[in-house]
């Protein structure tokens, strides 16, 4: 008895850990619409959302009957088999989505924990039948012998899994129909026509999420009486229909009277809405199984601490409030004080922008096929459209004039308030539709389906971008179907483990499962400081404040580059692993900011353009001489780190001599250079080329030093490859510094002159 109860502790210690990376990974779906258009503040935002979620939280409780028979028939598991059940799949849960949250990808909540009922509850199936393929069951009154099959809820999973393959294709479908008539309607300069219709699709949209979010959705709250629901049942039309005329006329009231953005409040609406029927969807996904685990433990009580058959599972089981209320205060302070919430949004953000820019995902031959037979036919179909209806849309769709205006702002949004208002009123009213069925359609596929469909339709997906961006969706689709594959199969060894091992297997795999959430927040931490350096590069906004920036950061860099040769050196010579490893991440780490500013850099450019195109060329010069130095550093790190990691031999005493005598000058000259930037007293070079000569001249004759030893057979071939590696990006690296203060010194020069002027 006290070993089970310690399991019921364990799995809601673990349902809280579930809820914490459950709504990091599923921030995405309600955020993403509001900050990509900078709706308002970040902190308002994430009010809304809070508030939509704690009141979406009491509306799960007939969700959570999912958890307890909808993917398999408890009637047929005892009370120990279920427990292994419950425990396997909230083990896998954190684990899997911990890993998607940690790189950075959606993945859907809703298929994890479907598939992992369906992997655990199959394993201990198999465990039952032992491995025999058949067992004796009680099997609606009659003992028969039963297989597999007889303990999973086919049906219900395959309703389910059928529900969220179909949401996939709706939403896309919708949300480009829907945008592509907001967009004919209101067009990219829609100032003008929201005076006229903004009150009427404010009317219509506040409407659509008020009958699917309040009504639909209230039959499931758990603080609603029958005799409310039965009012709201049998009075739908006339409540449709007040809401309706009275949103419509609330909206033009406001527009008349406050100024008031229409699509701001849509926005804000449609914030709240999304994250009340996340809230009232996926909380079941988090602390469905446990309550479940939970109603298991008392049934197992109220019979004496006996292993019975789970057949109280099978019935109505009544959420308490309370529970439902401190999982949405948990998931309101986790999307509060996620980071790892933040890294997922930015992939949905990227994928769906309007402008063009650095694409994260690479180009695919599906992708260069589906744009290339898209080009052929929208060339095709245009023919057949008269000339007079094509030009008609096309002013519709014209984005030139927004487009000049968003390159004047400092911080533009990624895409404006019509495309966030139809993202997030078609994937409320999608979302809040399945769960008023209690079908637990994917918030995850619905809101990131719906958006790339809108960004299709805005014309976000230009040539210059739309083969990355499809192979974004491919790769995240991709990670759909992973997650499917990994849940069943990690859920079923799991669980597994756990009916083999015992109470011993709990313990390990809770303390594994601890680890590795710990290794990946280090691993994103990592990710969370190239994101800094971003944000920081973006910073750049014109000549005048990038010249003492740049200053900075190649002096810096010059600095850091000679200490992390000499250490490298050192680290060398004296076989010191630790010294090495830390270098390589130093080395990591410039690469990273080199990196971020060259990422920037199309951005930066069509700002300093302001300033002068000389300007931008010269910056360009020294961010490619920077690149250049931190790729030299990584080949000279990374090839010495493994060598000494792989216990290769130690390099030989003329070697260490003459490497010394190359770190040395290689700091002595970093130094003298580092000075010269600092002062402003790059016009003249001469010095600092003689010195470059003197060390270039050295690294040539210990070249030939080793070119005599390999002859002599003195040193091996790993060392004789090395060897030379170091002083070939030792040269790079001497060239690459000098070039980069040649480029630093006209940059500064002609920013300066430009500002005389």
């Amino acid at each position: 008895m006290d070993i089970y109860l310690v399991l019921v502790f364990i799995l809601f210690a673990l349902a809280i850990s579930d809820l914490i990376v459950g709504v990091s990974n599923d921030a995405v779906n309600f955020l993403n619409s509001a900050i990509g258009s900078k709706v308002a503040p970040r902190y308002v935002i994430m009010i809304v959302a809070s508030i939509g979620i704690l009141i979406g939280a009491t509306f799960s409780s007939g969700m959570m009957e999912v958890a307890r028979k909808g993917i398999f028939h408890p009637q047929h598991f005892y009370f120990t088999e279920i427990m292994v059940v419950f425990m396997a799949v909230m083990l896998t849960d954190i684990l899997l989505l911990d890993f998607f949250n940690t790189i950075g990808l959606p993945t859907s909540t809703t298929v994890s924990i479907v598939f992992e009922l369906l992997g655990a509850s199959v394993a201990v199936a198999l465990v039952k039948v032992g491995f025999s393929g058949e067992t004796t069951l009680l099997i609606e009154g009659v003992e028969r012998v039963a297989t597999v099959g007889d303990f999973i809820n086919s049906s219900k999973a395959l309703a389910i899994i059928s529900g969220i393959l179909l949401s996939v294709v709706i939403s896309f479908t919708v949300g480009l129909l829907v945008q592509a008539i907001s967009r004919f309607i209101f067009t990219f300069n829609y100032k003008r026509p929201m005076k006229y219709f903004g009150a009427i699709w404010g009317g219509f949209a506040i409407t659509a999420i008020t009958y699917f979010i309040l009504i639909k959705g209230a039959k499931g709250a758990s603080f609603m009486s029958d005799a409310t629901t039965d009012y709201i049942k049998h009075n739908t039309s006339q409540i449709l229909f007040v809401s309706l005329i009275g949103w419509t006329i609330l909206m033009q009231l406001f527009h008349w009277l406050f100024k008031t953005n229409i699509l701001k409040v849509i926005v804000l609406v449609g914030t709240f809405a999304l994250a009340m029927a996340f809230a009232g969807n996926d909380l079941v996904n988090f602390i469905g199984v446990p309550l479940a685990g939970f109603e298991s433990f008392k049934l197992f009580q109220a019979n004496g601490g006996n292993d019975i058959l789970m057949t109280g599972l099978s019935g109505q089981v009544h959420t308490p409030t309370i529970f439902l209320i401190i999982s949405g205060l948990i998931m309101v302070i986790t999307l509060w004080l996620s980071r790892k919430a933040r890294s997922v949004t930015e992939t949905e953000l990227n994928l769906s922008r309007q402008d063009e820019g650095y694409e994260r995902f690479g180009s695919s031959f599906m992708a260069r096929i589906i744009v290339g037979r898209s080009i052929a036919a929208g060339t095709f179909f245009g023919t057949l459209i008269p000339a007079s209806v094509r030009e008609g849309i096309k002013k519709r769709f014209n984005q030139e004039e927004i487009q000049k205006k968003i390159k004047k702002q400092e911080n533009p949004p990624m895409f404006d308030l019509v495309r966030a208002s139809v993202n997030l009123t078609v994937a409320s009213i999608l979302i809040s539709l399945a769960t008023s069925f209690k079908l637990p359609l994917s918030t995850t596929y619905v809101t990131f389906m719906v958006a790339m469909g809108t960004s299709l339709a805005d014309g976000a997906w230009g040539r210059d971008s739309a083969v990355y961006r499809i192979t974004g969706v491919f790769a995240v689709i991709g990670g759909w179907f992973l997650t499917a594959l990994i849940a069943f199969t990690a859920a079923f060894i799991i669980a597994l483990i756990l009916s083999w091992g015992g109470f011993y297997a709990v313990i390990a795999l809770v303390l594994l499962a601890v680890y590795a959430v710990y290794k990946s927040g280090e691993s994103h931490s990592k990710k969370e400081q190239e994101k800094k350096l971003d944000a920081v590069a973006e910073t750049i906004t014109s000549a005048s404040k990038i010249v003492d920036k740049c200053n900075t950061g190649v002096s810096n860099l010059i600095i850091e580059t000679a200490e992390i040769f000499n250490n490298t050196m050192q680290g060398l010579i004296g076989e010191d692993k630790k010294l090495l490893k830390k270098q390589v991440q130093l080395a990591d780490e410039i690469n990273m900011k080199t990196k971020a500013l060259k990422n920037n850099l199309p951005k930066t450019i069509a700002k300093l353009q302001k300033d002068s195109v000389e300007t931008g060329h010269y910056y360009v010069q020294v961010l490619d001489y920077e690149r250049e130095i931190s790729h030299s550093l990584n080949y000279i790190v990374e090839p010495v780190f493994r060598h000494v990691d792989n216990h290769h031999k130690a390099i030989i005493a003329e070697q260490i001599t003459e490497l010394e005598s190359v770190a040395d000058g290689i700091s002595q000259f970093a130094g003298y250079l580092q000075k010269l930037i600092t002062k402003g007293k790059l016009d003249n070079l001469d010095d600092l080329i003689q010195k470059q000569n003197t060390l270039l001249q050295l690294v040539k004759t210990i070249r030939k030093n080793q070119i005599k030893r390999i002859k002599n057979k003195e040193v091996g071939t790993r060392n004789s490859m090395l060897y030379l590696n170091i002083l070939s990006e030792a040269r790079n690296l001497l060239l690459y510094m000098v070039n980069m203060a040649k480029a630093q010194r006209d940059f500064t020069q002609f920013s300066n002159g430009e500002e005389e002027l």
